[in-house]
Formats: C-alpha cells, structure tokens, sequence
C-alpha cells in the first residue's frame, strides 16, 4: 500500500483487490475527462487544481482510451454526499448520488494521486499519474461537519478565507460558520448603517496574549468585507458546496455595534458615548438595550444579511451577555414589567425569540449557542452546544436540533501540548489523539432524540492569533481528526484506531505542506511557531465535564 492510498478521512469502504484482478491507471496528457449530466462543475474544478498541480489538460472526452468518467444519480446510497470511486485500467471512474457527492469524489481522487496534486502548478518532472486499482465506497456520518472562524477579534482579509474554504473542502467539511462580529470588530459591510464598518470595524490598539498580559500592539488593527466580497466568498464555498453561516452576535458581544451606534447600548447605567471598540479580551458589560430600536436596527441589518447569504441557518449569538447593565437600567426593569416577563433571563429569551420569529417569517432558521436555552428556549432554534456536551442534550430531549460543539473537545485555540514552547498556552491540554476520540452524540440520548443531532463543529477563536500562521498552527493538524469524526463511521472513542490515524497523517503531512498550511509538528513547534514571553492562560489537569 502507497502512501497515496492513506486517506483523510477514512473512507466507509475500501478494496485494493478488485474483481478479475484490475490494474491501476496513469494518467497523461492523452486523459481526457467524460463529463455527463450534471457534472460540469466537478470538471471544471478538476482542469482548474488536479490539471494545474499535473501540467495535465484534462480535455473533455472525445475518444481517448484513457478517461476520467464523471457521473451523478441513482445508486447504492440516496444520500446526496455519497460517492464510489474505481479505478481499473484506462478507466477512473467518479460516481456521486449527486454533485456534493462527485464533488467528494474528486477530492479522494486528488488524495490518491500524491501531495504533488495539491500544488497550484507542477514541481515534477514525471509524466506518469500513477493511480492504484482500487474501489473506495463512501458517505458521511453527518450533514453538518463545520468550522467556526472568528474573523471578529482578528481580521482574515478574503483571501484568507477563500484559502480556509480550499482546506475545508480538502477534508470534506461542509459548513463554514463565519463569526463576523464581536466587542473587538464589525467585519460585514451594512450599507444603510455605514458606521459599523467605518468605526466599528476597527481598533486603536489589541492585547497581545491572554487578557492578563501587560503587552500590547499598538498599531491599529482592522479589516472588513464589503458586500460583494461576501457574495464572492459564498459563491467559491457554493463551488466546494460548503454552506456559509453567518453570525451576528445578540445582545452580547456587542461593544464594536454599540461604539458606532451608541444609541444601542444602556445609555441611562453608562456612557455609550465614550466607548470605543473594544481592545482586549473576556467577556464584556456593554450590551445591547432591549429597545424597539434596537430591534429594529438588527432587522435592517438582518435583511441586508440574507440577501447575502441564502444558507438556510443564520447564527445570532446569544452567548455570554451579562445581565448587570439589565439590572441596574430603569428602563430595562420598565421593559421587564411590560412584557410581563419574570427576570433578566427571560428578557433575553424575549429578545431571542423575537429574531427567531422574525428570520422563521422568512423562511430561515435561527441557530445560537447554548445560552438560549436560560429563561426558555426559542421555538424553531438550533443550539450550537458550546459548554459542553448539556446545553445539546437539553435541547434535543425537547425536540431542538444541535450542533455539538463542545469546548473540551473541539475548541482549537485551546493548546495542544503541555510543553514550555507552546505559543501562547490557552485552557487545558487537547491533543491530536483528543480531538480524535470527540464522540459527537451522547449516550445518553435515546435513538429518536439523537437524530436531533444536526451534526458537529470545530470552533477557532482568534483572540490570541494576530496572523494567518498562528491560525494555521492552531487548526492544524487537529482539523484533520476532527474531520474524520465528523465525516466517518468511526467506532466507539476508547476503541479508535488512533496508531492507525498517525500512520495516515504521515501522508497527510506532505499535502498539508504542499497546500501551505504552517501545522504544529508531531515533534513540537518550530522555532518561529513560538510567542516566548507572551503570556497565555494554560490550566492544568483534565477538562471538566469533558
């Protein structure tokens, strides 16, 4: 078995010994590409990575005995992500029950050519593609297999993330969730509102490591994506047939909203007018006045929104908001007793579920983290289960559907090894082998209640990662794991194969590296990889509630 056999993540089924014993294939320049119905942008992606990265034109099939046959529908698996792939002889053949699928295809076939194939133009000389005879049947244990990337703390200009996407679709990931805003930044160009991204899409200075460092960069740090950048990165991420959900965080995580609109914040508890978007990090007291204003300023920004993205699922936050400003507002108390509402909890289920009415009218779906389910759970909602694995059992007992993406698991700027030279050290230890044995779906929830279950989600907060190589670091290669749990019919967590998983990864390693992804090494970062004396927040021991 060559190492381009080592695939990421594991296929369903595999078989190097095909009936009346087939022969692999090379492919040349004589290889054309058989495109039927339905397939015509799997064959372009195809000539525009895999015909780039071989020096091969990969033309359309005109009577060449060497051909890559491309074909969608009816088949063994009516999921839409299900595919084969067979190779025997002059013939490779890529099946997908429908594009997603083919699309899947093409990336295992990328896989089995060699880490040459992920360059962006050749760097060999040979001529000869050799591919194994091999049949590989696949489908994914889940639909939602997602990543979360905080652009809100530090800016990824767009290129950076049609790159993410790139990576993403390499490990069939299917979901981008996209964290567009925060205390700390306002990354989405709002046109009838300008002042979000003329000052809220910047700060004068950020903390450099955890919030109790003394250090700081003080030059000013921005970035936001205007309108069609948006539609050119939903419109590449439809391509690799990731969805992009996008998140406007509500009623907390607010500051950056506030500082360009002050009017938003509780202006009788404190100055709103004196704030600025926020230059460090933790969780914030500014939030969101629970006002017919306010609501009707995040429906404007709502409607520009879904005319951006058409995901069926639009995230709003809901997490961390402190209920001190509600408390100590005698307006807020005045908005309790009118509604008629019991606390300051229900007061920001009220909020919640307004939205959720709101986006339910237009035919969307409301997702949130796990904070939604305080003071009553908003009907219709998704809970993306962040503390843990509670807030999704909750949800899916009461018939919610969940995202599981709990921190002791899935958090990736959490560091991954206890040595002295890991960059700024957040949280607990979560290694490779961790991420590998996330098990998304508690036990304890019956058959029924565990279809509840949407799928499952990596999450990569960026406060203490100021550049794309620290996110890189960060991600990589724990990315890789996670997407095999999410994608394969993995068994139980203790009875994981991890041996086998590291011996596969050594093949993945040369892909990642012709992709450019700066991944921590199995041996421990490198020396530029390091932050010495920039101070992190490492705890020690195990995670609780993991």
């Amino acid at each position: 078995m060559t190492s381009e056999t080592e695939l990421i993540p594991a296929p369903s089924g595999v078989a190097y010994a095909l009936p009346g014993g087939g022969v692999g294939c090379v492919l040349d320049a004589g290889t054309e590409i058989d495109a039927g119905p339905g397939t015509e942008r799997v064959a372009q992606w195809l000539r525009a990575t895999v015909g780039a990265a071989t020096g091969l034109p990969l033309a359309p099939h005109q009577d060449s005995g060497n051909r890559i046959m491309l074909r969608v529908g009816p088949g063994e698996s009516d999921d839409p992500e299900a595919y084969t792939v067979i190779v025997d002889g002059y013939l490779v053949h890529l099946w997908g029950a429908d594009e997603p699928g083919l699309f899947y295809a093409a990336q295992t076939l990328r896989q089995l050519l060699g880490p040459e194939a992920f360059r962006r133009a050749p760097v060999t000389s040979k001529r000869r593609w050799e591919l194994p005879a091999v049949s590989i049947r696949d489908a994914p244990r889940f639909r939602w297999r997602g990543l979360m990337l905080d652009v809100a703390r530090h800016f990824m200009p767009k290129e950076g993330v049609l790159r993410y996407l790139d990576l993403m679709a390499a490990h069939k990931l299917n979901v981008f969730h996209f964290h567009l805003t925060d205390d700390q930044g306002w990354r989405v160009q709002i046109k009838r509102y300008p002042k979000l991204t003329e000052i809220g899409s910047w700060r004068a200075r950020t903390k450099f490591g955890h919030r109790a460092s003394p250090l700081w960069d003080d030059k000013p740090h921005g970035g936001y994506y205007t309108q069609d950048d948006i539609r050119e990165i939903v419109a590449y991420a439809a391509e690799r047939h990731i969805t992009v959900v996008p998140e406007i965080d509500v009623p907390g995580h607010s500051q950056a909203a506030i500082a360009a609109y002050p009017e938003l914040g509780n202006t009788d508890v404190t100055d709103t007018d004196s704030l600025s978007v926020w230059d460090t990090w933790g969780i914030n007291p500014n939030v969101l006045a629970p006002t017919d204003n306010t609501l009707r300023f995040y429906e404007g920004v709502f409607e520009e929104l879904l005319d951006l993205f058409p995901s069926e699922f639009i995230h709003v936050g809901g997490d961390e908001c402190p209920k001190d400003q509600w408390k100590q507002s005698p307006a807020v108390q005045a908005r309790i007793g009118e509604l008629g509402l019991a606390d300051e909890d229900e007061l920001q289920s009220w909020f919640i579920r307004h939205f959720d009415k709101w986006l339910s009218a237009r035919g969307r779906r409301l997702v949130g983290w796990d904070e939604i389910l305080e003071g009553g759970l908003a009907d219709g909602a998704v809970v993306s289960s962040w503390r843990g694995y509670e807030g999704g059992i909750t949800a899916a007992r009461a018939g919610h559907d969940v995202v599981m993406c709990p921190e002791q698991h899935v958090y990736l700027d959490w560091r991954q090894d206890g040595g002295e030279d890991e960059p700024v050290p957040i949280a607990h230890v979560r290694t490779l082998e961790d991420v590998y044995r996330f098990e998304p779906v508690p036990s304890q929830l019956t058959e029924a209640e565990a279809r509840h279950v949407l799928g499952t989600q990596a999450n990569v907060w960026t406060e203490v990662m100021e550049d794309h190589a620290r996110v890189d670091y960060q991600t990589f290669p724990r990315l890789a794991a996670f997407a095999e749990v999410a994608w394969s019919a993995l068994p139980a967590p203790a009875e994981r194969d991890f041996a086998d998983f590291e011996r596969r990864m050594t093949a993945h390693y040369p892909r990642l590296d012709a992709l450019g992804v700066a991944y921590r090494p199995p041996t421990g970062p490198l020396p530029w990889q390091r932050r010495p004396g920039v101070l992190g927040r490492p705890k020690d021991g195990p995670p609780p509630n993991a």
